[in-house]
């Protein structure tokens, strides 16, 4: 068992009957997607699941867990996700796989929210590994861009996979790739970017977490707020 596995284990023991569970998206998700499944088959778990996103939908359906559309929920009891990096005091930068509103949209609806990684996603501070993905509005991303760089921002749009245009979410948004001055902590990014006029969403997930399961030779911490 290597360790993303092992720490999606984890989560779910957290996972009771009659829980409205949301589905993150990615390798480590899709282990805890596959163990509510074998819990669902085995032992009689009943769980209604709301999908992150597309690809993770079609995995739960595919293995016979009950799932229900975004538009049809207000809260849910549990949301399991992994994240790109995770700071000391456990903000995420998620968004490298572009289903950046569904994920924040079940991180705020969640009664809790943990997240589970291996121990290489533990960073100092957020952007130390990966540019920050920020979804913009078509028609708006030169002056969104124009803004972002006024606050030293640096970056551009993500090209897509043939690299024959720009990349476009599922719902239609432009993502910006952008790095910042490595002296802003997360909250003042986070705030920087959300009050960015054509900004629809970004990758950091400041003060959504409940809890960071962390998976590191073959042994897994838990910490929560």
């Amino acid at each position: 068992m290597n360790d993303k596995q092992m720490v999606a284990l984890q989560a779910a023991k957290y996972v009771k009957s009659g829980m409205l569970v949301g589905l993150g998206t990615g390798s480590t998700a899709n282990y805890f997607i596959e163990e509510l499944a074998r819990l669902q088959r085995e032992e009689g778990l009943k769980v209604t699941t709301v999908a992150s996103s597309t690809i993770s939908a079609i995995t739960a359906q595919s293995l016979n867990l009950p799932i229900v559309a975004l538009e049809q929920i207000s809260s849910i009891d549990l949301y399991v996700d992994g994240a790109d990096e995770i700071t000391p005091d456990m903000t995420l930068l998620k968004g490298r796989g572009s289903d950046l509103v569904k994920e924040k949209l079940l991180a705020r609806a969640a009664s809790k929210f943990i997240a589970v990684a291996d121990e290489s996603k533990l960073v100092s501070h957020i952007g130390q590994n990966f540019v920050i993905p920020i979804e913009v509005i078509p028609f708006a991303w030169q002056l969104t861009k124009k803004s972002l760089e006024a606050a030293g921002a640096k970056g551009n749009l993500r090209p897509n996979a043939a690299k024959d245009g720009f990349w476009v979410t599922s719902h239609g948004s432009y993502v910006l790739d952008m790095t910042f001055d490595r002296s802003l902590d997360a909250k003042t990014l986070n705030d920087l970017i959300s009050n960015t006029p054509g900004v629809v969403e970004h990758g950091i997930f400041y003060g959504l977490t409940d809890a960071v399961f962390i998976a590191a030779n073959g042994l897994v911490s838990e910490r929560w707020i």
